[in-house]
C-alpha cells in the first residue's frame, strides 16, 4: 500500500505541466521552509476570501458578474499558487526519498507525501466548488504538515507568527 502511494504521488508530479516555480530547483541550499507553509496559510486565507465573496456577490438580486469573474480567477490563481508550492518546492525538493527499509525515517516520509497529497485534493475541491468546508480541511492538513514536516525549533517559529 505504501508503495502505490508513493508511486502515485510521483507520477503525480511528473504527470502535471510546470508552468512556475515556487523556487529556482537549482541546488542553492537557500530555503525557508516555515516562510512556505506561512505561505500556504495566506493562499488559503485569499481562497476562503474569495469564496465568500463569490457566494456574497452570486446571492445578491442584481449580480455584478464581472466582479464574480473576477474572485473566481483570483480564487483558482491562489489554488495554483499553493499546489505550486506543495509540488515545485516541497515535493520535488524538499522532501527527501526514503527508503522502506529505514522504518521510522520511511513512514515520516510516507507521512508527509500522505498529507501533500491530500493537500493537492482539496485545493483541487477549492478550485472546483466554494464550500468552505474544503478550506477547513486545507487549513488542518498545513497544520498537520508542518507538525510532520518541521524541525522542533522550525516549528516554534512557525507557532509564533
Amino acid at each position: 500500500m505504501k508503495r502505490i502511494s508513493v508511486l502515485i504521488a510521483v507520477l503525480i508530479i511528473i504527470a502535471l505541466p510546470v508552468t512556475a516555480r515556487a523556487h529556482c530547483q537549482v541546488p542553492c541550499g537557500i530555503y525557508n521552509d516555515v516562510m512556505r507553509i506561512m505561505m500556504l496559510e495566506e493562499h488559503i486565507t485569499t481562497i476562503e476570501k474569495a469564496m465568500n465573496q463569490i457566494t456574497e456577490l452570486s446571492s445578491a438580486g442584481d449580480k455584478n458578474y464581472n466582479q464574480i469573474v473576477r474572485w473566481v480567477t483570483n480564487k483558482d490563481d491562489h489554488v495554483d499558487q499553493f499546489m505550486d508550492i506543495v509540488y515545485n518546492y516541497f515535493m520535488a525538493q524538499r522532501i527527501k526519498i526514503t527508503e522502506s527499509s529505514a522504518t521510522a525515517a520511511y513512514d515520516k516520509y510516507h507521512r508527509q507525501l500522505e498529507l501533500l497529497h491530500q493537500m493537492t485534493v482539496y485545493a483541487m475541491k477549492c478550485k472546483q466548488t466554494t464550500d468552505l468546508a474544503n478550506v477547513e480541511k486545507l487549513k488542518q492538513l498545513v497544520d498537520d504538515f508542518a507538525e510532520a514536516y518541521l524541525s522542533a525549533d522550525d516549528l516554534k517559529h512557525f507557532h509564533e507568527h
